[in-house]
Order: C-alpha cells, then sequence, then structure tokens
C-alpha cells in the first residue's frame, strides 16, 4: 500500500498493484484546438503531440472512489512522451476532496487544489464549474448531450489507457533532499454499457467559456480554439502508475 502521512492515521491508503478505483462515475469532456504557443507550459521530455496543438477540459462527479466522493476538473494538453507514446499533460487540476488532493500531488505528481466544482443538469443540458475562490467563477462548460457517440474518435481521444503526465516536484530544504520528476500514470476506463449493450456516451454542442481569467489560477493559458469534439458519458475508472520518465 502507498500511504500518506501521518504514518499512524495515513490521509490516503492506495493499493499501489490495483490503482486508484473509481465507481458509478459521470463526466463531460470537451476536446479542442489549442490557440497560441503551449511550449512554456509543457515540460522537458514531452511535445504538443499535434500542429496545431490540441487539448482538452474534464469536469466528472465521482460517486465512489477509494480516496472518496469527490468532484474534479482537469485541463490537459495533448502530448508525444520520448518513448512516442501519446498522452495528456496535465497543468491545471482541482479537486474537493482532500485525500485525493494528496494522494495526486504526492504519488503522481498532479498539480491537484482545492476548489469549488459542480456538475448539474438543467433542462436539456449538463453543466460544469469551476471557481476558486468560491463565488469568482473560473470555467463554465456546458454541453447538450443529443446523439450517441460512436466510431473511432472516441478511441483516439481516450484510449484504453489513456496515458497522463504531470511533475512531481519536492522543494529542497538548505540544498538538501529536492526532487523533481516527470511522472507516466493511466486512467483505464470503461465506459458503462446499457440494456441494449451500447456504451453510455453521448455527443454534442458545447460552449466552454474561462469567466473570469486568474493570475493566481491561470487555466486560462490552454486557449480554446475550436471545439471538436463533446461528450457526456457514465463510467468506472481505474488510475494506476507507470514510470519517472526523467529527473530534472
Amino acid at each position: 500500500m502507498l500511504k500518506g502521512i501521518p504514518f499512524d492515521s495515513p490521509l490516503y491508503e492506495v493499493d499501489e498493484e490495483r490503482g486508484i478505483e473509481y465507481r458509478n462515475c459521470e463526466a463531460i469532456t470537451a476536446f479542442f484546438t489549442i490557440r497560441g504557443d503551449v511550449s512554456e507550459i509543457l515540460p522537458d521530455g514531452l511535445k504538443p503531440y499535434s500542429d496545431p496543438p490540441q487539448g482538452g477540459v474534464w469536469i466528472s462527479h465521482y460517486s465512489f472512489s477509494t480516496l472518496g466522493e469527490y468532484w474534479e476538473f482537469i485541463s490537459t494538453i495533448q502530448v508525444e512522451d520520448e518513448n512516442g507514446d501519446m498522452g495528456y499533460y496535465i497543468p491545471y487540476i482541482y479537486v474537493t476532496n482532500d485525500a485525493a488532493m494528496a494522494a495526486g500531488r504526492e504519488i503522481a505528481g498532479a498539480p491537484k487544489k482545492l476548489a469549488k466544482i459542480e456538475l448539474r443538469k438543467s433542462y436539456d443540458v449538463v453543466q460544469g464549474i469551476l471557481e476558486r475562490p468560491e463565488g469568482t467563477r473560473l470555467v463554465t462548460f456546458t454541453m447538450r448531450p443529443s446523439a450517441r457517440a460512436t466510431g473511432g474518435l472516441i478511441d483516439m481521444v481516450l484510449p484504453k489507457p489513456t496515458y497522463l503526465y504531470s511533475v512531481r516536484h519536492l522543494p529542497p530544504i538548505n540544498g538538501k533532499g529536492g526532487v523533481t520528476q516527470l511522472v507516466k500514470w493511466y486512467a483505464d476506463i470503461d465506459f458503462h454499457v446499457d440494456p441494449n449493450g451500447e456504451k453510455v456516451i453521448f455527443a454534442g454542442t458545447a460552449s466552454v467559456s474561462y469567466d473570469m481569467p486568474s493570475a493566481i489560477d491561470p487555466v486560462h493559458r490552454i486557449e480554446i480554439d475550436e471545439v471538436l469534439l463533446a461528450i457526456y458519458f457514465q463510467f468506472d475508472m481505474k488510475l494506476g502508475f507507470v514510470d519517472i520518465l526523467r529527473e530534472y
């Protein structure tokens, strides 16, 4: 087991072999082309997978996980690592659960912060929001799930497994003990299947807006050009860890 501190009552415990497990979850995600240069955001060892670069936002509700229930917002940039694998670098990620924040930061290097996140349904739309601090709206993501999503595009955007990348950093004290590492991990997503045997994935029209740009939480740096795909889906998932690719 991978355990946090304090050692006699750890904030989290993660089975290294099985990873972090999630059940009965739902999410919306938008995949888009990114306007402008992302080279200053990416760490050494990763490069944009395409030209122009592409990325996305993900807002989810995990009704059960081995870290507890929580909501999550993720910004991503689609990248290629030095082994030629495609995945997503995570420059910004927010959660509503302290155990999820600590485990993500300490094990994978995911730069998680606490924030107010919602995923709600109203009329014919699903809407996700990110606020930090509460009352300061950073992101609004609204979509109308109107048709089943089929074909190979889903597998291209969210392959099984989907590789993720983040930078784990432990600051030094008096020049000792510091480490900065590029960590490769993964999300293994199992889409729910309805009684007719179809995956519960719906595509539709979407809009994503950065409502109040913040120098403290600059999610707006992943500047949206054109939304290519937006989906609502229900799923189970495992998060696991692949390797430390580079130490800076």
